[in-house]
């Protein structure tokens, strides 16, 4: 038997497609998110908390869905996503087409009906920017890593916005933290997979240029950037000393990884930093929970 056909059995035996077609790991990350966002919003309740979050997760699951939809040839020209179940046939482009409506017009009108209207059309905004508008321009620019970390950065600002009803300093620095965020990580995982994205015809830095430390160095002044931006909460008033010391360590811990990448550019480096940069969200998600019980500050 064929490698691709035990591959395929072994997806088709251990996942649900329609599980799959969420993309789970990212799914609970932008679960974690939002429910950040509206975590740090006063008098907030968990319940109400978790209710938004897992509504803004249906939203960005449908986005991630249609993107699907619109790039599954060019799936299944890259090892990484040629067992996507839109490419293999597991699931029709029609019923994932269903699948994608259903769970974006729940999520939106839930977000109307039980927060507001605010954090609906603001949800809206992220599905249709990351399908109309970032998916074609990443076959047409390299701008598409910044125009793809505008929603990216999204869902704790949609958090924020379900539960307070508007879009507080909070939520926008937390935004401006995942935005800056994205770009050694994202940098680092299109190195690695550059061959993938050069098949695919994806404008990517590590596809249209072999020169070495183009991607690292571009990645390094985000992380730079980041230091003073995840500080951000400490010049506005809303986080204290142990939000200030632990993020800036975990901001100079990601910086250190990425310039690492940059001198080095090679699959070690690059996959250390990715690792970074997955523990970088969590860790800061932490901090900003904590920080209110340790420092006494009240939210």
């Amino acid at each position: 038997m064929k490698r691709s056909t035990q591959v395929l059995v072994q997806v088709r035996g251990t996942q649900n497609p329609w599980l799959v077609l969420l993309r789970p790991r990212i799914a609970v990350m932008v679960m974690m998110m939002a429910l950040l966002g509206a975590a740090v919003v006063p008098g907030f309740s968990w319940g109400s908390a978790i209710e938004a979050a897992l509504l803004i997760t249906l939203v960005t699951g449908s986005a991630s869905i249609l993107n699907q939809v619109l790039e599954r040839d060019t799936d299944a020209l890259m090892e990484r996503t040629r067992m996507r179940p839109l490419v293999t046939g597991e699931v029709s482009v029609g019923a994932a087409l269903i699948y994608a409506v259903v769970l974006g017009a729940v999520g939106v009108t839930g977000l109307a009906v039980r927060f507001n209207l605010l954090s609906a059309l603001l949800s809206m905004a992220t599905l249709v920017s990351y399908v109309v508008i970032y998916t074609p321009v990443k076959r047409i620019s390299t701008t598409n890593t910044v125009v793809g970390a505008i929603p990216g950065a999204a869902p704790p600002l949609l958090g924020y916005a379900a539960l307070a009803g508007n879009v507080g300093p909070w939520a926008w620095c937390m935004f401006a933290v995942i935005f800056a965020w994205q770009f050694p990580h994202f940098f680092a995982i299109a190195w690695i997979y550059r061959e993938d994205y050069r098949r695919a015809g994806f404008r990517m830095l590590p596809t249209i240029s072999d020169a070495k430390g183009l991607a690292g160095c571009h990645g390094t002044l985000y992380a730079l950037a980041l230091v003073p931006v995840a500080l951000l909460p400490i010049s506005s008033g809303l986080a204290g000393w142990t939000y200030g010391i632990g993020v800036t360590l975990l901001s100079l811990l990601y910086l250190v990884a990425s310039i690492r990448f940059a001198l080095h550019e090679n699959r070690r480096c690059a996959r250390s930093l990715v690792l970074v940069s997955l523990l970088y969200l969590p860790l800061w998600a932490v901090l900003i929970l904590i920080d209110p019980f340790l420092t006494g500050s009240v939210r």
